[in-house]
């Protein structure tokens, strides 16, 4: 029994370390300026995790062999363990934890609490039961009021998020479901959440944040590569959750200045 125990830990340790060296389900291509980095923390935590797991396994398997049940075993002895291993076991772990931490917290805070840029573009991103909307400032770099007695989500992208047309500022503010961004350029966004919590995630950017009812959340990136990416709901927000995602294109400086005055003109 021990040595079928045995096969079973090991086969079950050598087979899933396989596959994550393989990786044949990996992270799509980073196309933002902060994806290098947050690849090399991801790859870096798996190498080592994946070192612990494996030493892990191999001695729980070995001590199973070891101290399995003989003829010529002797009684069961109580033991109350050692104190010595426990702290040393504990003591590494921490520093482990904490060492990881402390390496992956530059790029998360950078991204969170140092200002954007002069030059970012500023987008709103609403999300709310079930779909994405994106608000662009226009011409006069200012966001319009919003009101929520005015949201209707099924009369388009302006009444869904209760833009309130009385104020001059939101004249020229541009309400799509698509997002644009010209390409290495910053963008400074502010999540916000109408009905539950949701979660804004773009994987190839290597960006997810949530965004809470009662909350404008800060945050930045910079798109590196031209095209096409998905973005999902990466937290479970209802019935409807699977079928919340949208579509982020980064285009060219030129192009998106050609989509965005085209968009205002729409609005004349």
């Amino acid at each position: 029994m021990g040595l079928a125990l045995l096969a079973v830990i090991w086969l079950i340790t050598f087979v899933s370390t396989y596959f994550f060296i393989w990786h044949p389900w990996w992270l799509p291509a980073g196309a933002s300026a902060a994806a290098a980095g947050i690849d090399h923390q991801f790859t870096f935590t798996y190498i080592v995790m994946g070192i612990v797991f494996v030493l892990a396994q191999c001695s729980l398997g070995l001590f199973v062999w070891m101290y399995r049940e003989r003829k010529s075993s002797p009684p069961a002895d109580y033991s109350h363990g050692n104190t010595t291993m426990e702290v040393v076991w504990t003591v590494l772990t921490a520093v482990l934890f904490v060492g990881m931490n402390l390496m992956g917290s530059k790029i998360w805070a950078a991204e969170r609490f140092a200002p954007a840029g002069d030059s970012a573009i500023p987008v709103e991103v609403t999300g709310m039961q079930f779909a994405w909307y994106f608000r662009y400032a226009g011409a006069d770099g200012k966001f319009g009021l919003t009101n929520p007695k005015l949201m209707d989500p099924s009369s388009g992208s302006e009444a869904a998020i209760g833009l309130d047309s009385n104020d001059p500022a939101s004249k020229d503010d541009v309400v799509t479901g698509t997002m644009m961004l010209p390409v290495n350029r910053q963008v400074d966004l502010t999540l916000r959440a109408v009905d539950v919590i949701h979660s804004f995630f773009v994987p190839n950017m290597r960006f997810k944040q949530d965004a809470v009812p009662g909350l404008a959340i800060h945050m930045h990136f910079t798109p590196t590569q031209v095209g096409d990416y998905e973005i999902a709901c990466a937290e479970l927000c209802g019935l409807g959750h699977y079928k919340m995602h949208g579509m982020l294109k980064v285009v060219s400086q030129e192009d998106f200045d050609k989509w965005l005055a085209a968009r205002e003109a729409e609005k004349q």
